[in-house]
């Protein structure tokens, strides 16, 4: 194990600095504490509830249409987010109905 000296001033520097950071941090979970409580979608629960196929839901998200988040290769949306555009997707859905075509 290696050991490395600092000095004081620059040891109570980095304390203060991760003061403000945990408390940063604290202030951000008070504000946004209830969020855990909201459940994120994954593909195919947007899939799902869209009723689009993979491909549709990955145009939604290329066209801005839809708001995402990645963590680890996978993919979540807010069910608020998914609720606003489903009435959009309703309408491309007529739309592509009446030109013979389906999404």
């Amino acid at each position: 194990m290696e050991i490395v000296n600092i000095e004081a001033r620059t040891f109570e520097a980095m304390l203060s600095a991760f003061r403000t950071f945990a408390d940063r941090l604290d202030t951000l979970c008070r504000l946004y504490g209830d969020m855990e409580e909201k459940k994120w979608l994954d593909n195919q629960e947007v899939c799902l509830l869209l009723k689009v196929s993979p491909r549709t839901l990955q145009t939604l998200r290329d066209n801005g249409t839809l708001a995402y988040t990645q963590i680890c290769h996978k993919t979540y949306y807010k069910p608020g987010d998914v609720e606003s555009i489903i009435r959009i997707v309703e309408e491309r859905r007529k739309r592509a109905e009446n030109m013979g075509r389906s999404i």
